[in-house]
């Protein structure tokens, strides 16, 4: 009996150890992803006003653009996955890395290969786990993106789409990302960037419907212009989706380990108490056993 008690009472320290761990992880993701919020919010109407003028572009005019065309003879598509550096994030990076496997089932079904480009620890370690190659990769700013990294990978994406296939480039841009909509909800987003597709226009109200436009310079220095540009942004409001998505499935999967925690404290405690009860149990009747033992010798 002695020996289970100090069994669950070690259980228990154990246990309040971790607790203070994951209480502590818990505290520091609710105070980041306050400003990972924050940033979100600052960027949106960045992002809608160079849409707006990238659709612009591409709807009222008839430019012949490689960034907004489709190629006939497409076989390579480059995926850019956006997953975390670290861990305890629930099923955060595992959601990501099940879309991108989807996405890529569905390119080889178009006959298309693809070519992965990650940003995070864990999609760079599922790769390298299972031996597969990818183009690049990009860690150690998860949940802390900079927009010097974002306009790097965006760069190093647009280059490679510039080449096209023939030149062992790719033919299409897609982005596999966590959208935040909220600390309960997170969504996992596929997009395809290029060649553009104007998704937006469903966003736009009958207030908000475009003028006809004249352009000055042509439209396909227009678009030369602010194609770049829009593809840094987006991949910049990506990044910083994803931080949002990540501190929040963090906080919560820390609060729930905690709380899972405390249950367990309370279990060892009370196995620990019902042990040293059945010692002392055993303890009084060894005794009484002893004295009736004397009396009857007597």
């Amino acid at each position: 009996m002695g020996a289970q008690q100090r069994e669950y009472r070690k259980r228990s320290r154990s246990v309040q150890s971790t607790k203070k761990i994951t209480r502590a992880m818990e505290l520091i993701a609710a105070s980041r992803v306050v400003k990972a919020r924050q940033r979100v919010e600052e960027t949106t109407p960045y992002a809608r006003a160079i849409t707006r003028a990238v659709s612009a572009v591409a709807s009222y005019s008839d430019a012949d653009h490689p960034l907004t065309t489709e190629r006939p003879d497409a076989t390579r598509a480059g995926v850019l996955v956006v997953t975390s550096d670290r861990g305890l994030a629930g099923a955060y990076s595992a959601s990501v890395l099940k879309r991108a496997e989807q996405l890529r089932e569905t390119l080889q079904a178009e006959g298309k290969e693809m070519v992965p480009f990650l940003a995070g620890r864990k999609a760079e370690g599922y790769f390298r786990f299972r031996g597969r190659e990818y183009a690049k990769a990009w860690t150690g700013f998860s949940d802390r993106p900079d927009f010097e990294s974002a306009k790097e990978i965006a760069e190093t994406l647009l280059a490679e789409f510039l080449k096209g296939s023939q030149e062992g480039g790719v033919d299409e841009i897609h982005i596999v990302y966590t959208r935040f909509v909220s600390m309960v909800t997170q969504e996992v987003q596929v997009v395809r960037m290029l060649p553009l597709e104007v998704v937006e226009a469903a966003e736009v109200t009958t207030e908000d419907i475009f003028p006809l436009y004249e352009f000055e310079p042509s439209p396909a220095e227009a678009l030369d212009a602010l194609l770049p540009r829009y593809i840094v942004s987006r991949v910049w409001n990506a990044l910083l989706q994803s931080a949002a998505s990540e501190l929040a499935a963090r906080q919560r999967a820390m609060k729930s380990a905690t709380d899972n925690a405390e249950e367990l404290i309370k279990t060892y405690t009370r196995l620990a108490n019902q042990a040293r009860q059945a010692e002392i149990t055993q303890e009084i009747s060894e005794i009484v056993g002893g004295a009736s033992a004397l009396a009857d010798a007597k």
